[in-house]
C-alpha cells in the first residue's frame, strides 16, 4: 500500500554555508545543553528516534546533537537485527529495556520502526505482523508520552542520486569503506519498495503526541542545524524554558 506522498514535497536543495553552520552549531548546541539540564531538573525523560536512508547522515547528526551534553545523561542505542533473547520476544520488548530513566535522554539510531520498514520490505515478518505494528507503535508511543516522556522522531531524507554519490565516496575512502556493505547495495536496489514503506510509516504513525519531522539531508550541515532547531523549539515549549534568555 502507498497512502502518502510526503517525501515528494521535501526540498532537498536547501543548504548552509560553512560559516553560518559553525555559528549556528555552537549556539544551538549550548541551547540543547541547557535544555538537557532543565529536563534533568524536572525529571522528564527524552527519546530521540532517528530513521533514514542508508548514508543519510544519521550518525553525524546524532553526534552534533549529543557532543556537548553531559555523557552521564544520555545513551545512544545503535539498533541492528535482534539477536538472542531479543529475537525470541515481542519486537518492542528490547526497546522497553532501553528506555531512559527520568531526566535522561535515549537516542535510537534506528528503532522499533524497523518492523514496518526493513522487516516489511525484506519479508522478515508476515504482512499481518507489519500491518498490525502501526497501531502497536502508536499505542507504545502514547504510553511513553502519557508517562511524561518527550518523544522526537526524525526521518533524514536524501535523494537516490545523493545516496549513490555517498556510496561511491565511501568505496574510495579507506577510513570509511567499512561503512559500506553488500546489504547497503541490496537495499538500494529496493529503493521504491522502501519509499512506499516510508510513506506508509509517516502517514500512519505521525500522531499529535509523537509527530514525525522529515529533515532534508542532501546537505549534511543543513540537516544537522535543522534538527537542532526543531529540538530546541519543541523542548523549550515542553519544558517552559527559553535557553536563549540566558545566552542573549
Amino acid at each position: 500500500m502507498r497512502i502518502g506522498n510526503r517525501l515528494a514535497g521535501v526540498d532537498l536543495s536547501q543548504s548552509l554555508d560553512k560559516e553560518t553552520y559553525a555559528q549556528q552549531l555552537k549556539r544551538y548546541q549550548v541551547a540543547i545543553q541547557l535544555l538537557a539540564y532543565r529536563a534533568y531538573e524536572t525529571k522528564r525523560p527524552a527519546i530521540l528516534v532517528y530513521e533514514g536512508w542508508d548514508a543519510a547522515g544519521k550518525g553525524g547528526n546524532i553526534k552534533r546533537v549529543t557532543e556537548k551534553l553531559d555523557p552521564r545523561g544520555y545513551t545512544v542505542h545503535p539498533i541492528a537485527a535482534p539477536r538472542g533473547e531479543d529475537a525470541a520476544r515481542h519486537y518492542l520488548w528490547r526497546f522497553w529495556q532501553r528506555l531512559p530513566e527520568a531526566g535522561h535522554l535515549a537516542v535510537f539510531d534506528r528503532s522499533w520502526y524497523g518492523r514496518v520498514l526493513v522487516e516489511r520490505v525484506e519479508g522478515f515478518c508476515s504482512e499481518a505482523d507489519w500491518r498490525r505494528a502501526y497501531g502497536e507503535i502508536n499505542d507504545f508511543e502514547r504510553q511513553l508520552v502519557d508517562f511524561g516522556a518527550l518523544v522526537f522522531k526524525f526521518w533524514i531524507h536524501i535523494s537516490s542520486e545523493e545516496q549513490l554519490t555517498r556510496f561511491r565516496l565511501r568505496e574510495q575512502d579507506a577510513f570509511k569503506r567499512w561503512k559500506l556493505t553488500d546489504e547497503d547495495w541490496r537495499n538500494r536496489e529496493k529503493w521504491d519498495q522502501y519509499a512506499e514503506a516510508v510513506e506508509d510509516m509517516l502517514h500512519l504513525t505521525d500522531t499529535d503526541c509523537a509527530p514525525w519531522d522529515v529533515v532534508p539531508g542532501n546537505d549534511k550541515r543543513f540537516a544537522r542545524i535543522l534538527t537542532l532547531k526543531i529540538l530546541v523549539r519543541r523542548l523549550s515549549a515542553e519544558l517552559d524554558y527559553d535557553p536563549f534568555a540566558e545566552l542573549d
